[in-house]
């Protein structure tokens, strides 16, 4: 059993009607979305009709069963688990792909009753080479609208594009992905949070802090559990500092970062051609750019992404693999930032390689088309070539 897992409009259930179309075998896909029946009964008939695509004798691949928005069924994962184990004991080759929109509610499912019987595989979204080869984007297109398929069409309308991104992907997934996951008690501090996480990405806040902000009672913990529910569903996260020992990176006040610059620059003010002549906002876009790129590279894998910062010297990004740390630092500094902090991480740290992207350095496109992986992996020597 497979799992296609990722946030809204990423082309999940494009990805699995290709799968269906490329096989030669039979198929069934349905999705929950729209269905009549909101419980197991709906996964049983189509599982049913999964199986006697499967009992073909003429077939001996068996067929292949696609259920999306599996999430919006109330206990989906015990009736998966209940008739995954009947084919298993009756040996029927029903082979099952799951999709679903909001990550964390799909690997709760699954680690609570399939376990050792999945395999995820997770759907970021679009980087820069998939949306310049779909759309023949170039990179200032990419950095600002920030890739989401859907929504491609709509980028000479600015206005309509924004409200997509709105009403579509931003309103549906706090309002239906998160509250789906778990009860929220404070849904308008679970919105501005969301809020202040896109309008201050790049910006390093204590949740303290962030209660400032807000002006709304709360307490840190409240902050920090909807900061991993907006995390979960792939709009807007925190960072950890870099620490050696996981203890110190728990405690450390978040660098906020969007998993997609369009969820900061459909509620912006600054149009695409506006934002390219404001030298600082131009620049904290391109960081932005860079955080999502490193966080959608990291899914799926053993790469984390941290930030570093002491006093008044920064290191905007810290990928580490293993044993093995990469630096990533973005030319030009950003205001209030002292050069040296690369130097200085240095010498307590010893990273592997030490990355500038942008001005005397790797050109953001060079760096958007290497895979992350190639600085960090047993690569490491044609990463340093690259740097």
């Amino acid at each position: 059993m497979q799992v296609l897992a990722g946030p809204r409009q990423v082309g999940k259930s494009t990805l699995a009607h290709q799968i269906k179309d490329s096989i030669a075998f039979p198929s069934h896909y349905a999705s929950s979305d729209g269905s009549a029946l909101s419980d197991a009964r709906w996964i049983e008939q189509q599982w049913e009709i999964g199986r006697v695509k499967a009992k073909e004798e003429s077939i001996p691949e068996g067929a292949l069963l696609i259920l999306d928005e599996i999430q919006k069924i109330p206990n989906w994962s015990n009736t998966v688990k209940n008739l995954w184990d009947e084919d298993v004991a009756n040996k029927l080759n029903l082979k099952v792909l799951l999709l679903g929109s909001a990550t964390l509610l799909i690997q709760t499912g699954l680690g609570e009753s399939l376990a050792g019987r999945f395999e995820v595989i997770p759907v970021p979204h679009w980087s820069f080479e998939e949306c310049r080869d779909a759309f023949d984007w170039s990179l200032e297109q990419y950095v600002y609208f920030g890739g989401y398929p859907g929504a491609a069409r709509l980028v000479d309308d600015e206005d309509r594009w924004s409200q997509f991104i709105i009403d579509s992907i931003i309103e549906a997934s706090i309002s239906c992905d998160i509250k789906l996951m778990t009860r929220i008690h404070k849904p308008a501090l679970l919105r501005r949070v969301f809020e202040l996480g896109c309008h201050f990405t790049g910006h390093i806040f204590s949740y303290q802090k962030m209660l400032g902000q807000l002006q709304e009672p709360g307490n840190p913990s409240t902050l920090a559990h909807y900061l991993e529910l907006l995390s979960a569903a792939g709009l807007v996260g925190g960072l950890q500092k870099y620490f050696p020992d996981p203890f110190h990176q728990r405690a450390s006040s978040p660098k906020l970062q969007v998993f997609n610059t369009a969820l900061h620059t459909a509620q912006s003010h600054l149009s695409f051609k506006d934002i390219q002549h404001d030298k600082d906002a131009w620049r904290n876009l391109i960081e932005a750019t860079i955080g999502a790129h490193l966080i959608n590279a990291s899914l799926g894998n053993k790469l984390e992404v941290f930030y570093w910062k002491e006093e008044n010297y920064e290191v905007d990004f810290v990928i580490r693999k293993r044993k093995k740390i990469v630096t990533v630092a973005i030319s030009p500094f950003k205001k209030g930032v002292r050069p040296g902090g690369v130097e200085i991480f240095s010498e307590m740290y010893q990273p592997g390689l030490n990355l500038i992207v942008g001005e005397g350095g790797i050109p953001l496109d060079e760096f958007l088309l290497t895979p992350v992986t190639a600085w960090v992996d047993d690569t490491f020597d044609d990463a340093k070539k690259l740097a």
